[in-house]
């Protein structure tokens, strides 16, 4: 209840602090003061002063535009309202306002900030080309109307008829000189720099959505996720993660295989191998280059295996070894010789510590502690993007799954979740830990599962790049692989590269290459942007493309 009645309020004064920074500019009391006395004091320029006016006409259109999305509860309507509110707020400087629309708009700004856990809401889905004609129409005629407002109620321009007002509104989006006349400097360049800055405003984010390749809002339904259960089989041990909710997927025509993938930046992204019987791998993969065709996207699949790589190839497709996955044999895992001792002393460190193990597969579980793992690992995370995508499910408790949880004093510390591989074996998936958690609870969580599973094959993370480390900590290694290695030591600062090789290489598995295929080389720029994205690492701008598709 609290919530709602905050979001109303800041809501309502999202469009009082609008409204004031309209009226600031455009009424006459507003305008005889437009040089106030703020503006003196900080000894600002004419043009300071006329740029602030613009930037506070602007914004107060922005932020009654922004209003309907707060009260939706839009996290990308607050992110741009509180930039509103900041840049309102500082425009205000330039003017007399500061005791007035000035304060509004701090009080806003605070407001915002001190309710931010409330807008919690997604984006809507994109709309495509008539999102362009909306936008490129809303802008236009709004800076129309500040035009065609300001010359109307202004005292320094010689008068006008209605068409001739409405001729140098119109004029002053492409920064024509029109029939007005202007007795004042000031004036001019305000009504030139209001209609300048709206034609660009009108043109560039409808050109972005005009153009921009579609990136439809991906959800396999429930009959596409029957389907590709029944062509799940023991081959591929990253098969099950093309169940993810947030993906496309098209089959061969006959039906026994499937190829999975999601739209970023333009490039249609697969994962892993296509799903059922490699003979019908190639109709699967003809149906979805055909889709990539018919709307322009660049095709590509990151994590498929040497087979699938294979196959990939025969379709035109380059092929580069990304890194290796760790996959062990639990038949011949032990904690016993001396190539264990790292992780032998930190499952007895910890077990000293009181921490125990619990294996159960996620039908065992009731409702409530599913709930309580999946808020657990989410505070977990430790980044506010759930990262993952070719290895990764992005949700707990399906059946055949295994929760493994370490406990501590009746308190779950760590989780891991592991997904079907076939009918025996098993994949990670999470593997989430409270950081106030002693080291080692990892290790002890995958060497119990290891130990106890019936499982034959346990396959863990990812190790991106592994041979290229591999080769540049060699003796005798060449400067190129020194060089290469010494990078990704660089980047594994923001981005666990070294740090998943280290760790996979304790329990000493075998190392299954895994491959990305793209068209060619001057599309490894975008696809990189794709995968980046699409794992949670980085990719395109937030900022940009939050301010974009909100517009």
């Amino acid at each position: 209840m609290a919530g709602a009645t905050s979001v109303v309020a800041v809501t309502w004064v999202t469009r009082l602090a609008g409204l004031l920074a309209l009226v600031s500019v455009l009424v006459p009391a507003g305008r005889r003061t437009l040089r106030g006395r703020v503006a003196e004091w900080l000894e600002l320029p004419h043009e300071a002063t006329v740029g602030a006016a613009t930037v506070a006409l602007v914004t107060g259109v922005l932020l009654v535009l922004l209003a309907a999305g707060l009260k939706r509860r839009k996290r990308r309507a607050w992110q741009l309202a509180v930039a509103a509110a900041a840049l309102l707020t500082v425009s205000h400087l330039g003017l007399r306002h500061v005791l007035g629309p000035g304060l509004v708009s701090l009080a806003l700004l605070i407001a915002l900030i001190a309710t931010r856990r409330y807008f919690i809401a997604l984006p809507d889905p994109v709309t495509g080309r008539w999102r362009a004609v909306r936008v490129f129409l809303q802008l236009t005629l709004a800076g129309v109307a500040i035009n065609f407002v300001l010359l109307s109620v202004a005292r320094a321009v010689e008068p006008l008829d209605v068409g001739d007002r409405l001729a140098q509104s119109v004029l002053a989006l492409v920064g024509v000189s029109g029939p007005a006349v202007f007795r004042a400097l000031w004036l001019e360049d305000l009504s030139a720099a209001v209609g300048v800055l709206f034609g660009i405003a009108a043109v560039l984010p409808a050109a972005y959505f005009l153009l921009r390749s579609a990136e439809p809002a991906p959800e396999l339904t429930d009959d596409e996720i029957g389907r590709l259960r029944a062509l799940l089989d023991e081959r591929d041990s990253l098969g099950y993660f093309a169940l993810r909710r947030d993906k496309f997927v098209v089959f061969s025509k006959s039906g026994k295989a499937a190829v999975t993938y999601r739209v970023i930046a333009g490039v249609a992204l697969c994962s892993a191998d296509p799903l059922g019987d490699p003979e019908a791998w190639p109709g699967a993969i003809e149906e979805y280059l055909d889709v990539c065709r018919r709307y322009a996207w660049t095709p590509a699949t990151m994590g498929c295996s040497e087979l699938g790589a294979t196959v990939w190839a025969r379709f035109g497709l380059e092929v580069l070894e990304i890194g290796d996955e760790a996959v062990v044999d639990t038949e011949t895992f032990t904690l016993e010789g001396r190539v264990m001792r790292g992780v032998r002393q930190a499952v007895s460190r910890t077990k000293r510590a009181g921490y125990t193990v619990r294996v159960r597969k996620a039908e065992d579980l009731s409702p409530g502690e599913l709930d309580e793992l999946r808020a657990l690992a989410a505070t977990w995370r430790g980044t506010d993007t759930e990262r993952g995508f070719s290895m990764a499910l992005g949700r707990m408790g399906d059946p055949g799954s295994v929760l493994v949880t370490a406990e501590h004093d009746g308190r779950v510390r760590g989780v891991l979740q592991f997904v079907p591989w076939g009918e025996k074996d098993l994949s990670m998936d999470v593997m989430r830990r409270d950081r106030t958690a002693d080291n080692g609870i990892n290790e002890l969580m995958i060497s119990e599962l290891l130990l106890t599973t019936p499982a034959r094959h346990v396959s863990l993370n990812f190790a991106a790049f592994r041979a290229v480390l591999e080769q540049g900590q060699r003796i005798g290694a060449g400067p190129v692989a020194r060089l290469s290695a010494r990078t990704l030591r660089f980047f594994s600062r923001w981005i666990q590269i070294e740090t998943l090789y280290r760790f996979n290489a304790k329990f000493q598995p075998r190392w299954v290459p895994r491959y990305l295929a793209y068209p060619a080389a001057r599309d490894l720029p975008r696809v990189g942007i794709a995968v980046f994205e699409a794992e949670g690492l980085g990719g395109r701008p937030s900022g940009l493309l939050r301010a974009l598709r909100r517009i």
